[in-house]
């Protein structure tokens, strides 16, 4: 059995299992409402963009969009088209689906990568933001393997790509000054 096979088999067995333990009618909405929150990262930019307006948390919200836009093109652009993977429902018609027809194949995760890059900024920024947005994160994640448009190996691989993105880019920011002149820390007089 090759890497490959290993890596088929065991993303088949966990969609396999979280449809056959959790999938009910009262998650259905719920996962739903999740996914569509992650769409596009649509949510984590809206999110960004108010960060933005405000001096205290600017420079949170520019890094958040630069990861965000550096997952972006790394994973939807990049690797989504070179491996250019099959959706699990495209291959088991076995599970009805919960949402619209997601467009695009399926491997990295965008969703995962994207609330993973908001979430690790903002975890990096400032805990009272980072953890909640953490948590939404991971529920974001969860539903696309509930929702059965992704394998956990394209989540993981989303979320590590997210993860990445922020720390590469809150370590450029800092190196570069771009953190204090977006959002000065005040001087404490003498």
């Amino acid at each position: 059995m090759s890497f490959f096979d290993m890596v088929q088999s065991f993303d088949t067995s966990v969609l396999e299992f979280i449809q056959n333990t959790f999938k009910c009618a009262f998650l259905d909405p719920i996962m739903a409402f999740l996914s569509y929150m992650g769409e596009m990262g649509l949510f984590w930019i809206v999110l960004g963009i108010v960060f933005i307006i405000f001096k205290k948390t600017r420079s949170m919200g520019v890094m958040m969009l630069v990861a965000m836009l550096a997952g972006f093109l790394i994973g939807e652009i990049g690797i989504k088209n070179l491996v250019n993977r099959p959706r699990p429902f495209m291959l088991n018609t076995d599970y009805a689906l919960n949402i619209g027809i997601p467009s695009g194949s399926s491997f990295p995760s965008g969703h995962s990568c994207s609330s993973l890059a908001a979430a690790t900024v903002m975890l990096i920024k400032d805990k009272r933001f980072g953890i909640p947005a953490l948590v939404l994160a991971l529920l974001i994640v969860f539903s696309r393997l509930y929702n059965y448009v992704h394998y956990p190996s394209d989540v993981l691989c989303g979320m590590l790509l997210g993860v990445i993105c922020a720390v590469v880019v809150v370590l450029v920011f800092k190196k570069t000054g771009l953190d204090n002149k977006l959002s000065p820390k005040k001087v404490k007089e003498g």
